[in-house]
C-alpha cells in the first residue's frame, strides 16, 4: 500500500488515516508490532518530526500504544477495531448516499443498483 498526499490537509492527518486503514484493513494485524518511526517516515518520504506526531496523535486515540524500550504497537482491542471500522464504513456510506441523491437516485434506486451491480460481478 502506498503513502499518497493531498495539498488540502496537513501531512500529519493524512498519516494518521492512511496508518488507521493499514490497521482497519489488516495491513498492520491486532498486536503487531510496527517499524520504526524513521523507517515509517523514510517508507512515506516523510521528516521523521512529521510521522512521530502522527503516531502519538493514533496513540491518543487507542489504536497504537507504545512500549517503553519496545517500540510502538497496535492495539489488541478488536473491538475498538471493529468500531473504528464500522463507524468508518457508515461515513462512507452516507456520504455515498447523499451523492446519489445529488445526482437524482432514490435510496431504493441506489440500493437496486448496488444489487445489480453486485449480481453482474458474480
Amino acid at each position: 500500500m502506498s503513502w499518497n498526499f493531498n495539498d488540502d490537509r496537513p501531512i500529519y492527518i493524512q498519516l494518521m488515516e492512511q496508518i488507521q486503514l493499514r490497521i482497519l484493513s489488516g495491513v498492520y494485524k491486532v498486536g503487531e508490532k510496527l517499524p520504526s518511526v524513521r523507517d515509517m517516515a523514510s517508507d512515506a518520504s516523510v521528516n521523521p518530526n512529521t510521522m512521530q506526531k502522527a503516531l502519538t496523535e493514533l496513540e491518543r486515540t487507542g489504536l497504537v500504544f507504545s512500549q517503553r524500550t519496545s517500540g510502538r504497537f497496535i492495539t489488541e482491542d478488536r473491538d475498538m477495531i471493529k468500531d473504528i471500522r464500522d463507524n468508518l464504513a457508515k461515513n462512507q456510506i452516507e456520504k455515498f448516499l447523499h451523492n446519489m441523491e445529488e445526482i437524482g437516485y432514490t435510496k431504493k434506486e441506489t440500493i437496486e443498483l448496488i444489487e445489480n451491480l453486485a449480481e453482474e460481478m458474480k
